[in-house]
């Protein structure tokens, strides 16, 4: 079995990573380093600009630490890793069953279990707050056993992408529902992204980052090649296969916790910024919040 090792996040814009020994160091200005030994990580994800010592990312490489590197708002610029791992024969079985029929299989099953997950979100809303939700969750709710009945029994690809795409829009609809705090501030007005245009949208997106990062990481380290999926298509530089397989862990993981974000008031609407085109940031001390929540939740 897999051991689970930490993922170390580095939220301080002017952190700079460094090594000592068998260690990581989180270097500040006018502040002592704090170190990490790197036999308890399995990942590092950046946010901000000054980067990481050679000597830093060689000893990452030894260790099989990703590090990750993305800008303050969350977006991705580059990822660094060490040889590739995993046997051979495993990742040409792989290529071999992304054009193979069993291949539409597995994608049915990975959107089956989405949308089954999105059901059992909306239902345990209607559980705990019934007498706060509409009758429109329960609408989705019912209407989403459908397409999860639906989804299992499709061949074609072009086809569960259409199911998928009317199961996120539905679900999507009924999620407003579940908002209970500051309703009217954490609204989300239809999926956006890059750059989101709403709190709720914000969050998500995210959220929906540090998944990614851990089933990429996941991936690699069973050998499998992150960017060979079944379900999204083949693109220079996407983790197609890590996108794959975060498709049913998005309601458990990112989109249940912000709802709790939310309801439990442990973000507030003035823990973000709004440009002057409306796209929404967090601001960098709220990002602690979240990722303390997120470790948490793991």
């Amino acid at each position: 079995m897999r051991k689970l090792r930490n993922t170390l996040y580095i939220t301080t814009p002017t952190a700079y990573l460094a090594r000592e020994n068998d260690c990581l160091l989180v270097c500040k200005e006018n502040e002592q380093a704090i170190r990490f030994p790197a036999l308890n990580l399995e990942g590092v994800v950046h946010f901000g600009y000054p980067g990481a010592s050679p000597s830093a990312l060689e000893l990452c490489a030894e260790k099989g630490i990703t590090v990750t590197f993305l800008d303050p708002s969350g977006r991705f610029l580059a990822r660094v890793e060490g040889p590739t791992t995993g046997n051979i024969l495993l990742r040409r079985q792989q290529y071999r069953m992304c054009d193979l029929p069993s291949g539409v299989a597995l994608s049915s099953r990975m959107i089956t279990a989405k949308i089954a997950n999105c059901r059992t979100l909306l239902q345990r809303g209607i559980r705990d707050h019934g007498d706060s939700i509409g009758i429109i969750v329960s609408n989705v709710s019912a209407r989403l056993k459908a397409l999860a009945e639906k989804a299992y029994a499709i061949g074609s690809l072009d086809e569960l992408r259409g199911v998928e795409g009317e199961a996120a829009r539905l679900y999507f609809e009924a999620v407003n529902e579940l908002i209970l705090e500051k309703k009217d501030d954490f609204k989300m007005n239809g999926r956006s992204r890059r750059p989101p245009m709403d709190r709720f949208n914000c969050l998500l997106s995210y959220f929906y980052t540090l998944l990614v990062h851990e089933c990429r990481a996941a991936c690699e380290s069973t050998g499998l090649d992150p960017s060979a999926g079944f379900l999204h298509r083949d693109r220079p530089g996407r983790p197609s296969l890590a996108l794959d397989l975060m498709e049913e862990l998005r309601p458990v993981f990112a989109d249940r916790m912000v709802l709790s974000l939310i309801n439990r008031q442990q973000v507030t609407p003035d823990d973000f910024e709004i440009k002057p085109n409306g796209s929404v940031f967090i601001k960098p001390q709220t990002k602690r919040v979240l990722l303390d929540a997120w470790q948490k939740r793991k």
